[in-house]
């Protein structure tokens, strides 16, 4: 009993957009009967009616049973149609699960919090995946630089925009990482096709027949049924470029292309790309700029983070944006990128290659477990006490990583620090405007 009252509580769920429907339904069924029983009563008053109409009409009854009978057998037919339709035509379509907690599920993640999340790489995802299951309004704006390993073979062979970002955080918002989302990340291991993902040559082919990648990138959401959408943050075929200080300390050395920055072996000074005007993706500006919250990182600092910040339009959009706009730091450091990197340095990287009021917030990790971490895992350290970026920033610390990936972040920690933040600005608001 207990649990069929808590599962007509859930169909009662506020803005689930059932219970006008049901009324609707209701009204319509009334309306029908009213007018079937005015015909019977019609023609019941000229000639005779078959037997079995007395029979649905409980004739054999007194009155006043035969109301409280009729009632209640009617709401037992209707209550077992609605089941049995249930079993019979939406079962197939709802997967695991009862269809009642899909539809507040799904009503919930609709009325979800408006998060944009920028960077790439594999940092990227561990936002995604904690937020996928609060909201559907996500968007994931992603670099376009790549050119290493799969998504750069690709892009030279068949001229299409690095598909491997893209993938990624496809697969990290889709809505149950099942078998469909394992063979997106399935990466072959032998022939002609050594090295390539399923996801990669899936995107390339998408983007062939639907005439670009960001295109191929909605198609592919379909497919795997994603939380939210991932963008690209420029269409344009942009190189990335840096300057780099070799290790003898005699002047710059530039570098061209992104997988050969970390392998320079020297001091990343600033990172470019070319062209210099490339413009951002129309629909990522709007997102930016619709957003509530907007989370920059986690992921490679000059390589997958930098490098959105430097396509025209998006720091310009950042800076005009009311959300609340927090920088991630990585929980570690990344050999050839930022080798010794402290949050501080992470953050002065960021201001010298793009400027300041970039974002109000640093979340950082202050957590340093050594099991499971390995030899070469280095974790990033906190800003000194006294250190500038704490002026110009709010430094927020907490336990950020993920035991089993010690140099990862957890997901759920994640999630939880960033809506943690979000609330206290709320609350902050709401006290301003109450004095």
């Amino acid at each position: 009993m207990v649990q069929l009252w808590q599962l007509f509580r859930k169909w009662l769920t506020v803005g689930l957009g059932v219970k006008r429907w049901l009324v609707l339904l209701l009204v319509g069924i009334t309306i029908i009967s009213l007018s079937v029983a005015y015909a019977i009563a019609e023609t019941y008053r000229t000639q005779p009616l078959p037997g079995f109409v007395h029979l649905l009409a409980l004739q054999f009854l007194p009155a006043p049973l035969r109301v409280a009978v009729g009632l209640s057998a009617g709401l037992v037919a209707i209550s077992a149609a609605v089941l049995g339709l249930n079993r019979s035509i939406l079962a197939p379509y709802m997967g695991r699960g009862r269809l009642i907690d899909t539809l507040v599920s799904h009503s919930r993640r609709q009325k979800g919090i408006k998060l944009v999340a920028i960077g790439g790489g594999t940092g990227l995802p561990s936002v995604l995946r904690g937020f996928k299951a609060l909201s559907t309004n996500i968007t994931a704006i992603v670099t376009m630089a790549d050119d290493g390993g799969s998504s750069g073979k690709l892009r030279r062979e068949m001229g299409v925009q690095p598909p491997g970002d893209l993938r990624n955080n496809l697969a990290a918002l889709a809505d149950d990482e099942d078998l469909m989302t394992q063979l997106f990340q399935y990466r072959f291991a032998g022939g002609g096709l050594e090295g390539h993902s399923f996801g990669n040559l899936f995107l390339t082919a998408l983007a062939g027949i639907t005439g670009g990648m960001d295109a191929a990138a909605v198609e592919a959401g379909r497919v795997l049924a994603i939380q939210g959408q991932v963008l690209p943050s420029t269409m344009q075929d942009v190189t990335l470029m840096a300057e780099v200080r070799l290790p003898d300390g005699v002047g710059l050395r530039r570098v061209v292309g992104e997988s050969k920055i970390t392998e320079a072996g020297g001091i990343i000074e600033r990172v470019f790309i070319s062209p210099e005007n490339a413009r951002a993706y129309p629909e990522a500006i709007r997102a930016i700029l619709s957003a509530e919250l907007i989370v920059i990182g986690p992921g490679s600092l000059y390589t997958s983070i930098i490098p959105n910040l430097l396509v025209g339009g998006i720091v310009e959009a950042l800076r005009a944006s009311s959300a609340l706009r927090i920088y991630v730091c990585n929980v570690a450091t990344q050999k050839g990128e930022t080798d010794g990197f402290t949050v501080a340095d992470h953050v002065l990287a960021v201001e010298r290659n793009v400027g300041r009021g970039i974002f109000q917030v640093v979340l950082a990790n202050n957590c340093y477990p050594m099991e499971n971490a390995g030899p070469n895992t280095h974790f990033v350290l906190p800003a000194p006490a006294d250190h500038e970026i704490r002026k110009r920033y709010e430094i927020f610390e907490a336990d950020l990583a993920d035991p089993n990936f010690p140099w990862r972040h957890s997901s759920q920690k994640l999630r939880r620090a960033i809506l943690d933040l979000a609330g206290q600005r709320i609350n902050r608001a709401e006290a301003v405007a109450a004095t």
